[in-house]
């Protein structure tokens, strides 16, 4: 039995195989190609449909088991299929299987343990430029504000559940991405003053409590390279980590690992503009846009201290926790 680990190298050839058995029971054609395309929370592969000239990806959750549960991954697939139906947002389209199932379970002797699956329309796009943050943040929070407005007016169906993103979860790891107390050069010092940021945060996002006008079903990872751009369309993907939260938190994830940018007030100031020109901003809500940032900086922190493997933690956890201290005491003078 092969484990699943951080190396793609030792189970990539599994899943193409688990892959190459489950296209069987899709209406495809013979004639399908499988190869990697990615690698990180999950592993994604490409499947092409050679006898139809058509593409689509497959995502494996590989990592994180206990929190893509089936109930949750189908919870995931019923809101993207709803956004379809109900808003103007371009996104991948879950596809059945011939018995009508979006949710696959590869169980191969080859793994620990069952694993979910679920395969989605290719979109094709290109990921905003790095270099024109301010235009991609004004076209993210539009269409931000659309995926807001469709939540806001739809019935969860029964049996919905997705992760909750709040203080609560996130600072005691609910969510699996493990301790921020763990993140490395937590000294001290560092413990210190973050506990203080966290306790204020707590207590801010608390008085501000949970109307649905505030709080609901987010993306939850709404960074600039889970959207494609083809012409004027921005397209959105990767789902995975969709929850409840704060409607800023989505704004909050689109500034993953950039908060100590000098024109972050730019960027959120562009990211309003987009937003209110489809939607009304709350001025409570508006008003605790820094708490709910540095909710996301903290989660940030837990994620790099639990996956010290990856290649991006390596590179960012270095002086990340300083960082953070600095950008807390900041919060703290303001708001704390």
């Amino acid at each position: 039995m092969i484990e699943p680990s951080p190396d793609p190298t030792l189970f990539t050839a599994i899943f193409e195989r688990e892959a190459l058995k489950l296209v069987k029971s899709y209406d495809f054609s013979d004639d399908v190609a499988v190869r990697l395309l990615s690698h990180s929370e999950n592993t994604v592969l490409l499947i092409e449909d050679l006898g139809r000239a058509e593409k689509y990806v497959l995502r494996i959750h590989s990592h994180r088991l206990d929190y893509h549960r089936e109930d949750m991954i189908a919870s995931e697939v019923a809101w993207i299929r709803a956004l379809r139906r109900q808003s103007p947002i371009e996104t991948h389209d879950p596809v059945a299987d011939r018995e009508g199932r979006f949710v696959q379970i590869l169980d191969s002797p080859e793994l620990d343990r069952p694993r979910c699956a679920v395969i989605f329309t290719f979109l094709e796009g290109v990921e905003p430029d790095p270099e024109c943050l301010s235009e991609g943040f004004v076209r993210l929070g539009g269409v931000t504000a659309h995926m807001h407005r469709q939540v806001r007016n739809w019935t969860l169906p029964p049996g919905f559940t997705r992760p909750t993103w709040s203080p609560d979860e996130i600072f005691a790891n609910c969510n699996g991405f493990g301790p921020w107390q763990d993140a490395m050069g937590m000294d001290r010092e560092a413990l210190a003053c973050l506990t203080r940021m966290v306790e204020v945060i707590g207590r801010r996002l608390s008085a501000l409590g949970r109307d649905p006008l505030y709080f609901g079903l987010t993306h939850a990872d709404f960074r600039l390279a889970n959207t494609l751009i083809e012409g004027d369309s921005t397209k959105v993907i990767d789902y995975d980590d969709c929850g409840f939260s704060w409607f800023t938190y989505d704004l909050a994830t689109a500034l993953s690992f950039i908060q100590e940018r000098p024109d972050m007030p730019e960027l959120i100031e562009a990211w309003l503009e987009g937003y209110r020109a489809v939607a009304e901003m709350p001025a409570a809500l508006e008003a605790e846009i820094a708490s709910v940032i540095m909710l996301r900086r903290v989660a940030e922190l837990a994620w790099l201290a639990s996956r010290r493997y990856s290649e991006f933690s390596r590179k960012t956890e270095p002086g990340f926790t300083a960082n953070s201290c600095r950008l807390a005491e900041d919060y703290l003078k303001a708001f704390g």
